[in-house]
């Protein structure tokens, strides 16, 4: 997958439907159909890509992680919007109560982390190529994100751009966000397709660092 860089997107690609400021601005759980025979692969996809004793970023987290449960993680960091379910998350030792549509900023210093998750949530970001920028900014260069996307989402959460395409083409509108960052490299795809349920897909890309 190439990562050439685009022309910025236009504002209205990323509005909502629903501008309301209230928190929670996206589903929790946000997995619905994404549930069951997807998840042990995507589990399995971190297992083979975060460091089994690496400083872990869960980005639109909410009540369940998907980390591999045996790793050795020095420290795993949630950020999402509700409180309640941070709490309740099994994985988390800090987090961080933020929505990133209204401040894309991540109060943590450079290459602060050495992976960062992002499962079935970038479909609601309205900032995601500042969002994804930061990101790259707090991992250590070279450090992996994970980014993973269903079919199921919440249409009236959704960013236009989103709902409007297939998966095929949000695969590219990834790869475009990601670009549009700049500060990463090295993208890969996933994809699996479960006997039940909708598909799940992800890109890995690596970040550059802050200095890009």
């Amino acid at each position: 997958m190439t990562t050439q860089r685009a022309s910025a997107m236009p504002a209205a690609a990323s509005r909502r439907l629903d501008e309301r400021p209230e928190e929670p601005f996206y589903p929790a759980p946000l997995l619905g159909p994404a549930e069951d025979g997807a998840l042990a692969p995507l589990t399995e996809l971190y297992r083979r890509t975060f460091p089994c004793e690496g400083a872990i970023l869960d980005l639109m987290s909410s009540r369940v992680s998907h980390l591999p449960p045996e790793a050795c993680y020095c420290r795993v960091v949630g950020v999402g919007t509700d409180e309640c379910a941070l709490l309740e998350n099994p994985f988390l030792d800090e987090w961080l109560v933020r929505d990133l549509n209204r401040d894309p900023r991540l109060p943590f210093a450079d290459g602060e982390f050495d992976g960062a998750a992002m499962c079935v949530g970038v479909q609601y970001l309205t900032r995601a190529v500042e969002v994804l920028r930061e990101v790259g900014r707090v991992l250590r260069p070279g450090a992996p994100l994970v980014i993973a996307f269903s079919s199921c989402c919440d249409a009236a959460d959704a960013a236009p751009a989103w709902r409007m395409i297939d998966d095929e083409a949000r695969m590219r509108l990834l790869d475009r966000y990601l670009a549009e960052a700049g500060n990463w490299r090295d993208l890969g795809c996933w994809h699996r397709c479960p006997q039940s349920g909708a598909p799940l897909h992800a890109i890995i890309a690596r970040s550059r660092g802050a200095a890009a």
